[in-house]
């Protein structure tokens, strides 16, 4: 027998993008390489020269024949950090190819190079005309997106207390655009001690937001942070798209996969980050093609990237405020002013949950109350009780992943249980899980805390039976109301606030489900009166949808 000590066991982690490093920064054949260079120019480039920069828009794709391209960092003292080399037979690139967004990090030529540049607009043609190269290509761009996550490369440092609604606010922002980023928590961090002096903090400034680029934002607002980190787009309002999506869940990434796959120039609204609803779900298990699940992060992520593919616009972190029906074409007016101007409307703005009326509620939002249940809300709930609120299969889906985390979860529901509402697959997990209780005919009665919420006491609705538990996390997820706030007077709505669709105003049936009383408007998913609530439902309906558009667009084609 040995006298070594064993070998410490090594867990191959099937999602972690470098254990994938030959698809993350693959060697192309020179049949590829040699199409590839018919989209652009060949250049002789010199030792240091820096071919895109931090922050800048629009850059060119690179393909190095010769040489060699760093792909480097600065630090908050200015100084380098190469993070990727691409030799011969490599090419350069992330996911921000696909968009207008600004790059997340600076690439120069390490010693004297050879390369090929393509234009922005020769990638797209490229990407849409050739399949392999395109597969190639996606494939490495969203692993390397999937890289810079995991390894904080390329992102931004955000230092606050890591229960704080602001901060939170941030961080989830940040996690949903899957923009990269590391937070420095300064109720538990040892680190935060340091940034804070060094940076001269008082602790009411926080949350801050550090970029590499000495940018420094006290608490910044969503639009203001997008604005920042370039992920936002300028909109030409003299432009007239054939469809204007408003909201990037389900439906509506959907509805834009499809109509720019079919040739029509499409731009995505989005107030937050793509998802909607769906997006905050842990995992989602019965959706057709995905037997061991997917989190709506990452079905949201691939859809984001197939539309962007194509050349579907997305403009994130601005919600549509009103829109001009008074003639054609349609003029979406954008919370900050700007203006999207496009011949259809295609409605798929979702639906949020509603809140509960309690006292204290407004106090704890942000704070304790939750209405995600994602992994970044999971690390705050580690070895604690929490509280889930709802029978829906969001509420399920919740339940079943904090029971992997909490000490303890319970679920209340006003009605006799969940076979009503929640998909069979869920009911039997939470009842064969004993880290799960749930409560049936109970509602919140009350809450407390300090700055945070620390208690939750609910109610029986038969016998008044009171109980109380420690409590920091509830997470409220119940019915859901339309946000369709920003279509004022423009179509008819029911009694709750949903899209009427299929038939005219004096009660005819239109030549689409998906019509509503305004011709060229049409809505999809969750706010659509009469839908589904499922993902898969709103995927339908998105993508179903566009055949109604062609007709509307050209009625000469019958």
């Amino acid at each position: 027998m040995s006298d070594q000590s064993p070998s410490p066991e090594v867990v191959y982690d099937p999602t972690d993008p470098m254990n994938r490093k030959e698809q993350m920064f693959p060697r192309l054949s020179p049949a590829m390489m040699q199409r590839m260079a018919a989209y652009g120019h060949e250049e002789a480039v010199p030792a240091g020269t820096v071919l895109f920069q931090r922050g800048q828009r629009g850059v060119d794709f690179f393909l190095v024949l010769e040489g060699l391209v760093e792909v480097f960092d600065l630090d908050a003292h200015g100084q380098a950090t190469v993070f990727t080399m691409h030799g011969p037979r490599q090419f350069s690139g992330e996911m921000n190819l696909f968009n207008q967004r600004g790059v997340l990090a600076s690439g120069r030529t390490a010693i004297d190079s050879r390369v090929v540049r393509i234009a922005q607009p020769a990638f797209r043609r490229m990407v849409a005309a050739e399949a392999d190269i395109s597969e190639t290509v996606m494939r490495a761009f969203i692993l390397r997106r999937v890289g810079l996550i995991r390894m904080g490369y390329g992102g931004v440092v955000l230092v606050g207390p890591g229960h704080s609604a602001d901060t939170l606010r941030i961080e989830r922002f940040l996690v949903r655009n899957a923009y990269p980023h590391r937070l420095i928590d300064t109720e538990v961090d040892p680190e935060a001690g340091g940034f804070i002096e060094g940076f001269q903090l008082r602790r009411e400034q926080l949350p801050v937001v550090i970029c590499p680029e000495r940018c420094f934002l006290q608490n910044p607002s969503t639009a203001e942070l997008a604005d920042e980190l370039g992920l936002t787009e300028v909109i030409d309002p003299a432009h007239v798209y054939d469809v204007a999506v408003v909201g990037a869940g389900p439906a509506g990434l959907a509805a834009a996969v499809y109509a720019a796959s079919e040739g029509l120039s499409t731009i995505v609204v989005e107030g937050l980050a793509p998802g909607g609803q769906a997006g905050t779900s842990s995992k989602i298990e019965n959706y057709l093609g995905f037997p061991t699940g997917i989190s709506g992060q990452a079905l949201a992520g691939r859809a984001q990237a197939q539309a962007q593919k194509f050349g579907a616009r997305l403009a994130v972190s601005r919600h549509a405020a009103g829109i001009d029906c008074s003639g054609l074409p349609y003029r979406l007016r954008l919370d900050d002013g700007q203006v999207v101007t496009t011949r259809v409307v295609i409605v798929a703005s979702g639906a949020r949950y509603r809140k509960l009326d309690v006292p204290g509620y407004a106090r704890y939002e942000g704070e304790g109350i939750h209405y995600a249940a994602t992994a970044m809300e999971g690390q705050l709930c580690a070895n604690e009780e929490v509280v889930v609120v709802g029978g829906g299969n969001s509420a399920g889906q919740a339940a079943v992943f904090l029971s992997r985390i909490a000490a303890h979860v319970h679920v209340l529901v006003r009605s006799d249980g969940l076979a009503a509402t929640m998909s069979d697959y869920l009911v039997q997990r939470i009842a064969q899980s004993s880290a799960i209780t749930l409560h049936t005919r109970c509602e919140v009665a009350g809450l407390d805390g300090d700055e945070r919420l620390r208690q939750v006491s609910w109610r029986h609705r038969d016998t008044g039976e009171l109980a109380t538990r420690p409590v920091g996390n509830m997470f409220v997820m119940i019915g859901a109301e339309p946000n369709t706030d920003w279509l004022k007077d423009c179509l008819s709505l029911d009694p709750n606030g949903f899209v009427l669709t299929g038939r005219c105003a004096e009660g005819r049936l239109l030549e689409s489900p998906y019509a509503t009383t305004r011709p060229g408007i049409f809505a999809v998913g969750d706010v659509r009166a009469g839908s589904v609530k499922r993902v898969a439902s709103g995927v339908g309906e998105g993508s179903v949808v566009i055949q109604a558009v062609h007709r509307y667009l050209h009625p000469e084609a019958g």
